[in-house]
């Protein structure tokens, strides 16, 4: 999940353009290297226009400037650091520039634990934190696994060289999980599974349509619409909400939509929006994860054969099962997010002066924690573009600060909440599929990046499967 509220999308940075008119300019701040504003009214916004997204325009301006460097969305001037040594430095930091985030909130809603910061967002992550407890995730592996079985019956099922679509079939099993996970039975009926898919498609094509194209009018279609699917979300969450209040769980058992339910304390507005936003930020980060994952896999068979050799060794072992004890599917899991840089970027500030790396940091100034650029520095990961799962062995790994590789996000106890739950949903599953197949691709095609908040494939990814 990613950093929190992580969501899935293309972040078309030409969206940033809307930050002109919400945010006022002032001069440049400090001395950090970096680049003036291209023009007072855009900023820097038509280069990383010409970039293709603001993970790759990161990428070029640290290697230009080093690892902290300044830019321009609007008249707003940006930090962005990418060392993990600059990171021990922000490791404290709590709060998220609500900015970076704001063309969300006709989704998740204003009073989103997205936006919330100080005495709030803390209270909030101290209350919901429970429900990804590690003796918690044990009583979820049962969903992961019954879910994934699901899957390998289906698969099982196809004709010979049938062709499977990758991303859709991974986005439906990481769905139907974080929905069993997080609400509860309620959504063991695939029926239930099926509308709040269909609600969520349609709100999330506006949200991207929203990135390209002028808001719609209050009144018209696109709009109807949209609301329309909203209140449909809105409905299930509900129907969930009161069957878990008249069927309260044993204490030490809750859901996070229980542990929303006692936060909330009779806002339902607040609590529609943290159970929307946990939602996005559960399945689209695992979905995504696993699809790289298999991409990978399927484009190196050696790869996929040494993990079957892991999975067979330990078939039968009940404590490598329920410990989750499979060290080269770990490996494989980390290079996968390192590799397709599945999660680019956090953000935070503070509203007072501060420092970093000797620089002078004003109050409010967004500093963005290039995650994707140090996972990509040559100085750690020699031929970064090169997907080698043996980065991640013991040996390895201790030749590397202990910040240079954060997926998940790091600062101010602020780290993605379910890191432990994607991890345990993305082995079992890998386990679960490559015990059973051996995953090709359709075409031998290299298939391209979409860098947004979260990584997706270009297009749709077709692969084929040989039973084992």
């Amino acid at each position: 999940m990613l950093e929190f509220g992580i969501f899935t999308v293309t972040l078309l940075v030409s969206v940033l353009g809307l930050l002109i008119y919400l945010y006022p300019g002032s001069a440049k701040p400090s001395s950090i290297p970096g680049l003036e504003p291209t023009t007072q009214e855009a900023g820097n916004i038509p280069e990383i226009n010409r970039a293709g997204s603001l993970h790759e325009f990161l990428l070029d301006l640290h290697k230009q400037f080093g690892s902290i460097v300044s830019f321009w969305i609007g008249k707003e001037n940006y930090v962005s650091i990418a060392s993990p040594e600059l990171f021990k430095e922000h490791q404290g930091v709590f709060d998220r520039p609500p900015c970076l985030f704001i063309m969300f909130e006709p989704l998740v809603g204003p009073k989103s634990i997205q936006y919330a910061n100080k005495s709030d967002g803390r209270a909030r992550r101290h209350t919901y934190d429970k429900a990804f407890s590690h003796d918690n995730m044990k009583r979820y592996y049962q969903t992961y696994q019954d879910v994934s079985d699901e899957l390998v019956k289906k698969w099982s099922s196809l004709t010979k060289d049938e062709h499977i679509p990758l991303s859709v079939d991974m986005s439906a099993v990481a769905l139907k999980i974080s929905l069993i996970t997080m609400f509860g039975g309620t959504f063991v009926n695939d029926k239930d599974v099926l509308e709040f898919q269909r609600h969520y498609n349609i709100m999330w094509l506006e949200m991207e349509g929203r990135l390209t194209e002028n808001e719609p009018q209050k009144d018209s279609p696109r709009t109807k619409v949209f609301e329309e699917a909203l209140k449909g979300t809105s409905s299930l969450i509900a129907k969930v909400v009161k069957h878990r209040r008249d069927n309260p769980p044993i204490q030490g058992q809750e859901l996070i939509i229980d542990l929303v339910i006692k936060y909330s304390d009779g806002d339902d507005e607040l609590l529609n929006s943290d159970a929307i936003s946990y939602t996005v930020g559960g399945f689209h980060t695992t979905g995504n994860l696993l699809t790289w994952a298999f991409y990978f896999l399927a484009s190196h068979p050696e790869v996929q054969e040494k993990a079957f050799r892991e999975i067979k060794k330990e078939l039968g072992n009940k404590e490598a099962f329920s410990n989750l004890m499979f060290r080269y599917v770990r490996q494989i899991v980390d290079e996968t997010l390192r590799c397709a840089v599945v999660a680019p970027f956090a953000a935070r500030f503070q509203d007072f002066e501060s420092e970093l790396g000797g620089h002078k940091i004003t109050k409010n100034t967004p500093v963005i924690h290039s995650l994707g650029v140090t996972m990509k520095d040559e100085k750690y990961w020699p031929l970064p573009n090169k997907f080698d799962p043996d980065r991640f062995s013991p040996e390895n790994k201790k030749t590397r600060p202990p910040l240079t590789f954060q997926p998940f996000g790091f600062a101010g106890k602020r780290v993605c909440p379910g890191y432990r739950f994607a991890y345990a949903e993305a082995t079992v599953c890998l386990v679960t599929l490559l015990g059973n197949f051996k995953v090709k691709l359709v075409d031998d095609e290299v298939i391209n990046p979409v860098y947004g908040l979260i990584t997706r494939p270009e297009k749709e990814i077709w692969i084929k499967i040989e039973k084992r």
